[in-house]
């Protein structure tokens, strides 16, 4: 099986998590934009799986990052960073833009990211950002095997 779909918009790093005291206690929250973003990436995610079960089994998974062309720049410097001459070497780091893909498939496409055991990357400019995720089953997990006695005997 292969799933495709886009996640619309800056793409948003995985943030630390924070800690914030409530009344006498320090409890750790992740932060606000993190939550959300996670939450269009599983919205997306989710339309993509159309109602199909959790893939199980090892996933490899293709992400192409596009980060937006900054609007100060000039109209020569932009179509050099559309046409991939620039690349970004800005927030969000790669890896954490990944971490927070990841975190919002778990349980929408696969029971855990765990799944991930091959995995490419690339990160450009586009004049419309977002990302684009690729995700391939390469060996589904085998199907449960029945208990058979101590002769190999089945019920």
């Amino acid at each position: 099986m292969i799933l495709h779909f886009h996640v619309p918009g800056q793409p948003v790093g995985k943030g630390r998590p924070r800690i914030g005291k409530v009344g006498a206690h320090a409890r750790m929250f992740t932060p606000e934009k993190t939550v959300n973003y996670e939450g269009l990436v599983a919205l997306a995610a989710q339309q993509a799986m159309a109602g199909a079960a959790l893939l199980e089994g090892a996933c490899e998974v293709k992400l192409r990052i596009d980060c937006q062309i900054p609007a100060s720049w000039s109209q020569k410097k932009q179509r050099a960073a559309a046409a991939g001459e620039i690349r970004p070497t800005t927030k969000p780091d790669a890896d954490n833009v990944i971490k927070a893909i990841f975190d919002a498939m778990n349980g929408v496409v696969w029971k855990d990211d765990v799944q991930a055991v091959e995995l490419a990357v690339s990160k450009r400019y586009s004049m419309v950002p977002g990302v684009a995720v690729r995700v391939e089953l390469l060996d589904p997990a085998p199907p449960a095997q029945e208990q058979g006695d101590l002769l190999g005997a089945t019920a």
